[in-house]
């Protein structure tokens, strides 16, 4: 039994679908079959249940699961906690990031909170952020947050702290008298959306269904990356919604402007998560930097005043 059995296992559960599984784990759809049977063999069950509209879980599959995510995670964190012993690690900072608080709002954060230790940082989807948590890739994530949206880091195995504060603005191209070229109350309303692997697409689509909101809008283009979206609005191609952190430069400049009034605003916050085991020396100090203003409640609960100026 090999390790990478386990993880081609998890993502076929994610995906459910063996093209799909075997492009993320980057071998040929053949190769990937034949170790999902070597592990269906090694275990001595069948995991999947094959059929012609998708691949799911049987129910050996699924108690299978259960232990296994919880043991490849602990692999990784076993493998970076044998490096730090060999100070290979420890006095670097790995922070899993999302691709638009990777541009605005880390590299600042990160100079307050730890100005003088070498950082690694991965930027990428919501989705792959997760996954590097939950393998222990990465001791820290800055993501996105919304109570309306779990996620699969909602467990006691990670602990969070709110430390900043974003507005999700619908956003357009504004036309020649610099008043928006589409607006909320337009007929069809040209709509950049986010992919579904996109964290912030699903706190918005939550936020409209608890507030029962209903934009007319029709999707032209998808993108898990909120900087290509504003790059679509501010080329006139329909209405995006920004990050301000990420639209501020923007919106000053006039090349985009407000497609609507605040009530189609999400308010989201930008948390920090780590796994709630003992981390490296660095590692504990940036937390406890980021915990600082909730230390004297008894705990990281309280956000940081890391307030972005309301749109005008």
């Amino acid at each position: 039994m090999q390790l990478d059995w386990l993880e081609d296992f998890l993502t076929l559960a994610e995906e459910r679908n063996f093209s799909r599984a075997a492009q993320r784990r980057n071998i040929t759809q053949p190769a990937f079959g034949r170790r999902i049977r070597s592990l269906e063999q090694w275990v001595g069950a069948a995991l999947f249940t094959r059929r012609t509209a998708g691949t799911t879980l049987s129910p050996a599959g699924e108690m299978f699961r259960g232990y296994i995510q919880v043991s490849v995670r602990d692999l990784y964190r076993a493998r970076a906690a044998a490096m730090e012993v060999v100070d290979q690690a420890a006095s670097v900072l790995t922070v899993a990031a999302t691709h638009a608080l990777s541009f605005t709002f880390f590299p600042h954060w990160i100079v307050e909170h730890a100005p003088h230790e070498p950082i690694n940082l991965k930027s990428d989807s919501m989705q792959a952020c997760e996954r590097i948590m939950q393998r222990g890739e990465a001791s820290f994530l800055l993501s996105h947050h919304h109570p309306l949206l779990p996620t699969s880091l909602d467990t006691p195995d990670f602990l969070r702290v709110e430390v900043g504060e974003d507005l999700l603005v619908p956003l357009c191209q504004p036309d020649y008298t610099g008043a928006p070229r589409w607006t909320l109350d337009s007929p069809e309303v040209p709509y950049l959306a986010y992919s579904s692997e996109s964290g912030l697409g699903g706190i918005l689509k939550a936020d409209w269904e608890a507030r029962r909101l209903a934009p007319r809008l029709e999707m032209v283009l998808q993108s898990r990356l909120a900087a290509a979206l504003l790059s679509m609005a501010i080329d006139g191609r329909g209405v995006a919604w920004v990050p301000l952190s990420l639209a501020q430069s923007a919106l000053g400049s006039g090349k985009v402007v407000l497609a609507a009034d605040d009530m189609y605003s999400t308010k989201i916050a930008i948390a920090l998560v780590r796994p709630a085991i003992s981390l490296s020396k660095v590692s504990e100090a940036l937390w406890a930097s980021a915990c600082e203003p909730a230390s004297s409640k008894g705990g990281c609960t309280a956000p940081l005043s890391h307030i972005i100026p309301e749109p005008q």
